[in-house]
C-alpha cells in the first residue's frame, strides 16, 4: 500500500489502565472490583486518532508487537484495507476473544483519526442518521443492596430521564423475583429490563419470567449463554407472546460478522446487540448494523456509550445505548469530551472533529498497568 504523505502513520502508542470499581459488583455469572482499560493512539499528520477497548493488559503487548509493523507508514484513510490486514494477520493467533478486542481498539482510532484529518465530526464522516441517542440505565448489580438498587434507579429514571433501566439477575428465583418487585416499584411505569448474563438453562429462564410477568420486564437480556443458540430460541419463543411479551437480546460477546448472522438466522434474539469495544470497532459495528436492516431486527449498542456515540447516530434500525455504570463512571474520569446524559439522550458534539474524546493522562496516569 503506498500512502499519501499527508495521511502516512508515523505512530501507534497504546496503554493499560486498571480502575477500581466504586464498590464490589457481581452479575449471574461473575464477580470484579476493577475494570481494565486498553488505550490506543494513532497519529498522522500531527493528528492523533484515539480508540479503546476493555479488555486485558495483554493486549498492549499484542498491539505494539503485532499490529504496529502493519500500522507504520500506512495510509490513515485507506481503513477497510488495514482492516483485512489486521483481521489476516491474528488468522492463527484466533480471531475472537483478545485478538477482536484488540482490533476494536485500533481500528476505533483509525475512524477518529480519519475523521480529524478530514475536519469532520466522525458521525457525520459516517452518514449521520439521527441527532442523538436514547440510553437506558443499565446496573442493578446482584451484588447491590435494595438501598443501592432503588438509589441507583431513581436517580437514572428521576434526574436522567431514563425510558428504561436494567439490572443483573442471577439463579436465587426467590430473591431475584424481590429485587424485580424492588425496582418496579422504584421506576413506576418506565421500562424495565433483566440482565442474567447467561446464567440459566432454558427452562429456569422460562420458569423465572413467568413468575415475575406481573412486573411487566420488557427485555431478558442473555437468559441462558448466547453459545446456545437453539436455548435462546426456546426462551424467545416462550416469553415472547402474550399480553407481557419480553424480548430476547444477545449479542455483546459476539466478536465477528459470522457470530451475529448465527444470532440472526438462528431466530434467537428480538433484539442484536452489538459492542463495538469487541467486535471490530466502528467498522464491525456497522457490519453488525447492516446485518440488523437485512434481517429486520433492532440494534442496541452494548456499555462504552462514550464511544459508541457518533457510530450510533449512523445506524439504522438502531433503539438504544446502555448506559452502563462502570463505564460511564470511568468514562467521565479519564476523557474529556465524555457525554453527559440529558432527557434520556445523549448527542455528539457536532463542533468538534472525530468523536471527540480526549484521554486526560494526567489523570490516567495513576491507574496505568
Amino acid at each position: 500500500m503506498i500512502a499519501r504523505p499527508d495521511a502516512a502513520i508515523r505512530d501507534v502508542r497504546v496503554a493499560a489502565y486498571r480502575i477500581p470499581t466504586d464498590a464490589p459488583e457481581a452479575d449471574g455469572t461473575l464477580q470484579w472490583n476493577a475494570t481494565t482499560l486498553i488505550v490506543v493512539e494513532v497519529e498522522a499528520a500531527k493528528q492523533t486518532g484515539l480508540g479503546y477497548t476493555y479488555a486485558d493488559a495483554s493486549l498492549v503487548r499484542l498491539i505494539a508487537d503485532h499490529f504496529r509493523g502493519l500500522l507504520d507508514g500506512a495510509d490513515a484513510l485507506a481503513i477497510s484495507q488495514l482492516n483485512d490486514q489486521l483481521w489476516a494477520s491474528v488468522r492463527n493467533l484466533g480471531r475472537s476473544g483478545l485478538a477482536a478486542c484488540a482490533i476494536s481498539a485500533v481500528d476505533t482510532a483509525l475512524w477518529d483519526l480519519k475523521a480529524r484529518l478530514l475536519e469532520l465530526p466522525l458521525a457525520q464522516l459516517l452518514g449521520m442518521r439521527r441527532e442523538h441517542v436514547a440510553v437506558y440505565g443499565s446496573g442493578g448489580f446482584t451484588s447491590y443492596d435494595d438501598a443501592r438498587l432503588r438509589e441507583q434507579f431513581s436517580r437514572w429514571v428521576q434526574e436522567d430521564g431514563c425510558r428504561w433501566v436494567k439490572m443483573k439477575i442471577g439463579t436465587d428465583a426467590q430473591r431475584d423475583a424481590e429485587r424485580v418487585r424492588v425496582a418496579r416499584a422504584t421506576i413506576g411505569e418506565a421500562g424495565l429490563f433483566i440482565d442474567a448474563n447467561g446464567a440459566h438453562t432454558p427452562r429456569s429462564a422460562i420458569a423465572f419470567a413467568h413468575r415475575i410477568a406481573e412486573q411487566q420486564v420488557g427485555w431478558f437480556e442473555e437468559p441462558v449463554s448466547s453459545d446456545d443458540l437453539a436455548g435462546l430460541r426456546q426462551v424467545r419463543e416462550a416469553i415472547g407472546a402474550g399480553g407481557q411479551a419480553m424480548d430476547v437480546a444477545a449479542g455483546e460477546y459476539a466478536y465477528t460478522p459470522d457470530d451475529f448472522r448465527r444470532l440472526a438466522e438462528h431466530g434467537a434474539v428480538d433484539v442484536l446487540q452489538a459492542d463495538l469495544t469487541r467486535c471490530g470497532g466502528v467498522s464491525g459495528f456497522l457490519q453488525a448494523a447492516a446485518l440488523c436492516e437485512a434481517f429486520h431486527l433492532d440494534l442496541s449498542a452494548h456499555c462504552a456509550p462514550s464511544l459508541h456515540l457518533h457510530a450510533c447516530c449512523a445506524a439504522p434500525r438502531f433503539r438504544h445505548q446502555e448506559w452502563f455504570h462502570d463505564h460511564v463512571r470511568l468514562e467521565s474520569m479519564l476523557f474529556d469530551g465524555a457525554p453527559r446524559v440529558e432527557n434520556g439522550r445523549i448527542a455528539p458534539d457536532l463542533t468538534k472533529p472525530g468523536h471527540g474524546l480526549t484521554l486526560r493522562e494526567a489523570d490516567a496516569r495513576r491507574y496505568a498497568i
